[in-house]
């Protein structure tokens, strides 16, 4: 490994660039533990995401400003685009070292990048279909953030047409409940209130644990058991896995966010089917709208691909209405983006210009949407965890801007009324501060 580092340099502390899902954000938190435990210092850490091609274009552009910012620092690149592609960044003049998705967990890894360790290999990057279990890694906490990501599950067994994901995460792994308990009691008392549930497929939890529980077993138990936690959220979920016990307790446990976001990808039939979605339309629709009937509080997100191959216009148009029809409130909208190697990059391709105006139309559908959601909420009153930048976050995932004047701490919990809208954030008014501990309070 190159020593750019001069002697006056030493003890810099590792940055970290993260891209991409919460579960990287997880691990990232990890990652940190591990290079400063390992002698890593000076160095810039970039924890890559290859969803997308315009993801791996922008990991390429931060690892490029990282050696411009930072020219004697160790640039070392990971995550799921350096796992599936480790010869094009180690190729990178700027770059140091590559680290597969399970090596970045690894402390033996680090301690071989590290300037004691003296490694001469710039990539370590094995086999990630040969990973069996999870690296289990208890974080302390997250510092002043509101919310703490926990880690439950990694990989995927689905393959759909458009996904390289499970060539850069692997088969699903379950964390298991006991160490899942653990790490939730660890952040509750850190200060968290908020856990969000995170992974690559986090609806598929327990299938290849002993007794195969559902993810509805493990969100009772860590409601049970960690008694302190307010809020629990879950992130990204497939609506053709979830069970019938998490069905009840979203609708009837207060202390589950009511929000959820979907991976729904498309609103056509057809082209869900090209895609090897395990859902239709209709069960997507029916879905939501039974959620909805049972706690009218919940609002949907949903992810959308627009203008994937063989999409007519007509095909189209039903992603655009089920935003209506499934009552959506947020919408991540990605133009398809061809991905070598999967069986979408060798269907019929429609031109750049199509994709890019479908994703415009959609982009708007879901602004009108979030706005029109965000309305209905003028007027009413919640409570809201607060963020940095004088901002806080209802149940709901709707962002409320506190008054200038008002800057309670991050990860405070208060009492605001919605009196306004600014773009797609609501104006909120503090009317009272919230008991620290407010599932303790008398």
């Amino acid at each position: 490994m190159n020593d750019r580092k001069t002697s006056n340099e030493r003890n810099v502390s590792p940055q970290l660039i993260t891209m991409g899902c919460r579960l990287n954000a997880y691990e990232s938190e990890a990652i940190k533990g591990l290079a400063a435990a390992s002698g890593v210092e000076d160095a810039v850490i970039v924890n890559s995401c290859a969803v997308t091609n315009e993801a791996v274009r922008q990991t390429r552009q931060h690892i490029r400003r990282a050696r411009r910012n930072r020219p004697s620092a160790q640039i070392i690149v990971t995550g799921c685009a350096a796992q599936i592609d480790p010869g094009a960044f180690a190729a990178m003049d700027e770059v140091d070292a590559v680290l597969g998705n399970a090596e970045k967990l690894d402390n033996s890894a680090w301690s071989a990048l590290s300037r004691k360790g003296g490694s001469t290999d710039k990539v370590l990057v094995n086999d990630i279909m040969s990973v069996r279990d999870t690296a289990n890694h208890l974080i302390d906490g997250y510092g002043d953030r509101a919310r703490a990501f926990l880690q439950i599950q990694n990989g995927c067994d689905h393959r759909c047409t458009f996904c390289v994901i499970p060539y850069g995460r692997g088969n699903s792994r379950s964390v298991p409940i006991e160490t899942i308990i653990s790490q939730a009691r660890r952040l509750t008392a850190a200060g968290h209130l908020e856990l969000v549930l995170t992974g690559v497929d986090i609806t598929s939890w327990g299938g290849d644990l002993e007794g195969a529980p559902k993810l509805g077993d493990l969100v009772a138990a860590i409601l049970q058991r960690v008694p302190d936690l307010y809020q629990l959220r879950l992130s990204s979920i497939d609506g053709a896995e979830i069970d019938d016990h998490l069905v009840d307790l979203i609708v009837n446990e207060p202390r589950i966010a009511p929000y959820l976001h979907l991976s729904l990808q498309s609103g056509d039939d057809m082209i869900l089917k090209r895609m090897k979605r395990r859902h239709t339309r209709r069960q997507a629709i029916d879905f939501c709208r039974d959620l909805r009937k049972r706690r009218p509080e919940i609002a949907f997100g949903a992810d959308i691909i627009a203008g994937f191959p063989t999409e007519t216009d007509a095909m189209f148009q039903n992603s655009v209405d089920i935003v209506t029809e499934a009552t959506l409130s947020y919408l991540h909208v990605f133009p398809f983006s061809p991905r070598e190697g999967t069986p979408a990059a060798r269907m019929p391709q429609l031109s750049r210009a199509v994709v890019k105006e479908r994703a415009s139309e959609l982009r708007k559908t879901g602004d009108a949407a979030t706005t029109g959601f965000l309305d209905s909420l003028i007027g009413g009153r919640d409570k809201a965890i607060v963020e940095t930048g004088g901002r806080a976050r209802l149940g709901n995932f709707a962002e409320v801007q506190l008054p200038a004047l008002c800057e309670p701490r991050p990860g405070a919990l208060v009492d605001v009324a919605i009196v306004g809208r600014k773009q797609k954030t609501l104006i909120g008014a503090i009317k009272a501060p919230v008991a620290a501990n407010p599932l303790n309070a008398s």
